[in-house]
């Protein structure tokens, strides 16, 4: 079977891409990579006025109206968490940003539209989050993404919603409404300066399908996107009078990454179509390894230059180890697809 997106699915997937790259594009990464490195306050955070990051704190979500499990960030002695979470130089989150997404129906994008939502489905989030991965965006886009039409706010995007995910929680200091239990969150070094990250002594729920295959959209833009920088690289940059693409073994790296990205692609554009968890659990994995690996072989092909700050090719790499960590790890789909496939035994 072939799968080809509709006009109405590129015209979504073109839209989001240029909404990104207006609202977040290189030079905003720079700056909110360069904040975080440095741990210094933004000039008016505290401020109720101003746009992008200077936005002052949504109106924390829960009490009634809230979904199970849902409450401040943290729950009892989650000022202090959030407040040691910033001392240490955790990022901040661009409200601007985020409501702007909101606004773009990001999060509300499965919510019936009877319900004030957009009344896409699965296959129309895939592609959305893809965009995200390829942009580097940060913030908890799963989990708020996922608490639209439980959490108030949520789909709006002036509530942020983080979630327990495995005994890990990212943006909790940041986060106005939390899914799941986080007494006792302990703050940890992350890799991705774009990713903070607690880790909490009680396990989340079992793992989402949706956030499974919505993380690995994220990997298949990481995967895309390093595809194409390894690519330009290769054509602009030049050894003994030509360009190093040219060569042999960097043609192989660029072909390896096109093609685990290409397959990849597939397999998630599948799973969205199929909704089948052996599906996902199987692009899950694709992705993953095109997302890990791809960022890997696109540093090779930079050479030290991809190390630097400069370059966003480390970046993407850090990004993607961080997500190989969420719903279970890819054990937990490693197993789940190893299930599928073995035949029952009497």
């Amino acid at each position: 079977m072939r799968f080809r997106l509709t006009d109405d699915q590129r015209a979504l997937r073109d839209g989001v891409s240029e909404a990104l790259a207006r609202r977040f594009d290189g030079r905003a990464l720079r700056a909110a990579v360069e904040e975080a490195d440095g741990g210094g306050a933004e000039p008016g955070r505290s401020g109720a006025g101003g746009g992008g990051a200077g936005v002052a704190r949504a109106a924390a979500a829960g009490g009634d109206g809230g979904s199970a499990g849902a409450g401040r960030a943290g729950g009892p002695g989650g000022t202090a968490r959030a407040a040691a979470g910033r001392a240490a130089g955790a990022p901040r989150l661009d409200r601007g940003l985020w409501r702007a997404l909101g606004d773009l129906g990001f999060f509300a994008l499965r919510v019936p539209e009877a319900d004030g939502g957009v009344g896409l489905g699965l296959a129309e989030a895939v592609l959305v989050f893809e965009e995200a991965g390829r942009a580097l965006l940060p913030g908890p886009l799963v989990a708020t993404h996922l608490a639209a039409g439980a959490v108030p706010g949520a789909a709006t995007g002036e509530t942020v919603v983080a979630a327990v995910d495995g005994g890990l929680v990212e943006w909790l200091a940041e986060a106005d409404a939390v899914r799941g239990d986080t007494t006792g969150a302990v703050p940890l070094r992350s890799l991705d300066p774009l990713t903070p990250l607690h880790r909490v002594p009680a396990g989340g729920p079992a793992p989402d399908p949706v956030a499974i295959l919505l993380t690995a959209a994220e990997q298949l833009g990481t995967a895309g996107r390093v595809c194409e920088l390894a690519a330009q690289h290769a054509r602009a940059r030049e050894q003994f009078g030509r360009p190093i693409g040219a060569f042999q073994a960097v043609a192989h790296l660029c072909a390896g990454i096109l093609v685990r990205a290409e397959t990849a692609r597939a397999a998630v554009y599948a799973a969205a179509v199929t909704a089948d968890p052996a599906d996902i659990a199987a692009a899950r994995i694709l992705a993953d390894e095109a997302a890990v690996r791809g960022a890997r072989d696109c540093l090779q092909v930079h050479g030290g230059m991809g190390f630097t700050w400069e370059s966003e090719v480390h970046l993407h790499l850090k990004r993607a180890w961080v997500r190989t960590q969420r719903a279970g790890g890819v054990t937990e789909s490693e197993e789940l697809l190893a299930a599928a496939l073995t035949p029952e035994t009497g």
